[in-house]
């Protein structure tokens, strides 16, 4: 007989990436979970996952049934939660994640106002530009910027951004002012990424999208380190618009080129679609939405 039961726990296991992580999340021991996942197998009649020692991916029967199964999931868990919580002030805790220079010039004062408006709140927040994984991590939701890989996160989209090339002004007075992007090649660049070797920049200007190779004595795959080292003098850096703009304000950078900025990428929020939006999130989601939206668009 067809046991919801099993479709949630196939679902949990998809969205977890393992039997171990899904059991971990079921609270039920690992091979209760390789049995329901069995079961259902053998109600619907084909297999949908493959499963080896190392690795776990859904067959093209799994990831049709995981896509039909989660819609009608999701339906249920917020047809009973609006049932259960209808009209509750949010309360409780709430753990976001959002890349380090991202959450420091926008998230920010969206938390404290989160805060100030809903006092049985807490936030936890997890500055990093590594990309967690929200279900294993604990995470309610999180906040990316770019292009988006396919998984089987929920993503809401809140504008686009672009970035902003800058410099100090001590590092420009002892190696000038480039005109163009070709100068950049006898320039310093600071570089976010892995390596500061073989680097290139893609640039939006007067005459479209252009590819030019760049090189520097500093590379950082963290954005803040990236700035410090901008500000210091060791070369000129490409930083997300909003927070070039607040240290351009501040006169600790100066905009170079500054008909060219970075092609536009999207902002999202994102969370497990393993999850009902609680009151909790949802009332985060809306006021992160139109307070960062609003600043990102009208950048």
């Amino acid at each position: 007989m067809f046991d919801l039961n099993d479709v949630v726990v196939f679902a949990r296991v998809v969205e977890a990436g393992s039997f171990t992580a899904a059991a971990r999340l079921l609270a039920m021991p690992k091979t209760t979970v390789s049995r329901r996942i069995a079961a259902l197998e053998r109600e619907v009649g084909v297999r949908l996952l493959q499963r080896t020692t190392r690795s776990l991916s859904m067959t093209d029967a799994g990831r049709l049934y995981y896509e039909q199964s989660s819609q009608a999931l999701r339906t249920l868990e917020e047809a009973n939660l609006r049932l259960a919580q209808a009209r509750v002030e949010p309360s409780g805790t709430i753990r976001i994640s959002a890349p380090v220079g991202f959450g420091a010039y926008f998230l920010n004062r969206a938390v404290i106002e989160f805060l100030e408006m809903y006092p049985k709140t807490k936030v936890e927040l997890r500055l990093t530009d590594d990309k967690l994984n929200l279900v294993e991590d604990g995470i309610d939701l999180a906040f990316r910027t770019g292009v988006l890989e396919d998984s089987t996160l929920i993503a809401r989209k809140l504008g686009t951004t672009h970035r902003l090339l800058c410099a100090s002004a001590d590092y420009l007075a002892r190696h000038g002012l480039p005109e163009a992007p070709a100068d950049l090649v006898h320039h310093h660049c600071v570089i976010a990424g892995p390596s500061a070797v073989g680097a290139h920049w893609v640039l939006d200007g007067p005459s479209g999208q252009e590819t030019f190779t760049v090189a520097g004595r500093f590379a950082a795959n963290e954005m803040q380190a990236v700035v410090a080292a901008a500000i210091a003098g060791q070369g000129i850096a490409q930083l997300p618009h909003g927070m070039a703009e607040a240290l351009i304000g501040e006169g600790r950078l100066r905009r170079v080129l500054e008909n060219y900025t970075t092609p536009a990428g999207g902002l999202y929020v994102l969370y497990p679609s393993s999850r009902h939006l609680s009151p909790l999130v949802k009332a985060f989601i809306d006021l992160a939405t139109e307070r960062i939206s609003r600043r990102v668009n009208t950048a």
